[in-house]
């Protein structure tokens, strides 16, 4: 639905997952149906301009009859004075309806698991790790940004796959070369290292937003990987021990619990990281929803529904069938 098509009477809840490179909208009827689904970019305060416009531009789409919100967005909890910018945009936005404000990963932990307690850990275009009790008691690992941390990241990922490109294009690394071909065909660009060289500069010359253009060759890299291109299989391993020392330092920080360790972000569905990961930390348990179904389920809990074991069901199952994507 467009924005100007959304007209919803009925009463509803609303989430809002905010991440960097993508913005998700999910109405949800009293009945369990999704009454609208609405997509825009990235909403992370620390690199994104737009993120107010995009953020409330959401918000406003939203109905009188809308009962409550749940939001997990990027960036928040991370700055005092990010927190209060976003916290204004959305009061500004919503007037009076009632809304919780989260993390997007404390928001992902919290769908995963159903509120119960785990380990969730986030790979998109950044990279965080968040580990609940189940009983109000949470700490969170990574997160802090691509110019000192996000490893296991899809900009990680995307990085090295460009640093080893260079490395092949300019003779420092001659043992990869297996590595060029696939991957600066995946990039659209010239497989002959006379030619990709200045079509890798051009590429890196036109990009409008670096940070999302990177970490979006990490799906390359993974489907090589898939495809058993040793090299992009050794930039996977790496990103895979780096989210394993994510999950177990927040496993640390809670003692006496044992914790099953979930996973969310476009990164994650990549089954050989995945693996990859359970080499060091044991099977992951599958979430059992989308970040999104976090939010819906505090919106749910703040509207006074009942989001019990079977609502939970049966909203995995509504969200699956909609395949807006995780």
């Amino acid at each position: 639905m467009t924005p100007e098509s959304f007209v919803v009477t009925e009463p509803c809840i609303a989430a809002i997952d905010g991440g960097g490179s993508k913005t998700l909208l999910v109405v949800l009827r009293a009945d369990g149906t999704i009454a609208d689904i609405q997509q825009t970019g990235g909403t992370n305060p620390f690199d994104q301009p737009l993120w107010r416009e995009r953020l409330t531009g959401l918000l406003k789409t939203l109905s009188p009859s809308t009962q409550a919100v749940g939001l997990g967005l990027a960036g928040y909890g991370e700055s005092a004075t990010l927190c209060a910018r976003q916290e204004d945009a959305v009061s500004e936005s919503l007037g009076q309806i009632p809304y919780s404000l989260t993390n997007d990963v404390d928001m992902a932990c919290s769908a995963a698991f159903g509120g119960e307690p785990g380990v969730l850990v986030l790979s998109g275009t950044g990279s965080m790790a968040w580990a609940s009790d189940g009983r109000g008691q949470h700490c969170r690992v990574g997160g802090w940004g691509s110019l000192f941390g996000d490893e296991g990241s899809a900009y990680q990922i995307g990085r090295d796959a460009l640093t080893l490109l260079t490395h092949i294009l300019d003779g420092r690394n001659s043992q990869d070369v297996a590595f060029l071909e696939p991957f600066s065909q995946a990039m659209g660009l010239p497989s002959d290292p006379t030619l990709c060289t200045p079509a890798l500069l051009e590429w890196y010359g036109n990009l409008e937003h670096p940070r999302s253009a990177v970490a979006a060759l990490a799906r390359h890299v993974s489907t090589l990987a898939e495809n058993g291109c040793t090299p992009a299989a050794t930039l996977l391993e790496a990103a895979a021990t780096e989210l394993a020392t994510h999950i177990r330092a927040a496993r640390s920080q809670m003692p006496g619990v044992d914790l099953p360790w979930s996973y969310a972000g476009g990164t994650l569905q990549s089954p050989f990281l995945r693996n990859a990961i359970a080499a060091q930390c044991g099977a992951p348990v599958s979430p059992h929803l989308p970040p999104i179904g976090g939010g819906l389920m505090t919106a749910a809990r703040q509207a006074g529904w009942a989001p019990d074991a079977s609502w939970i069901t049966s909203l995995s199952r509504t969200l699956a069938a909609a395949e807006y994507g995780s």
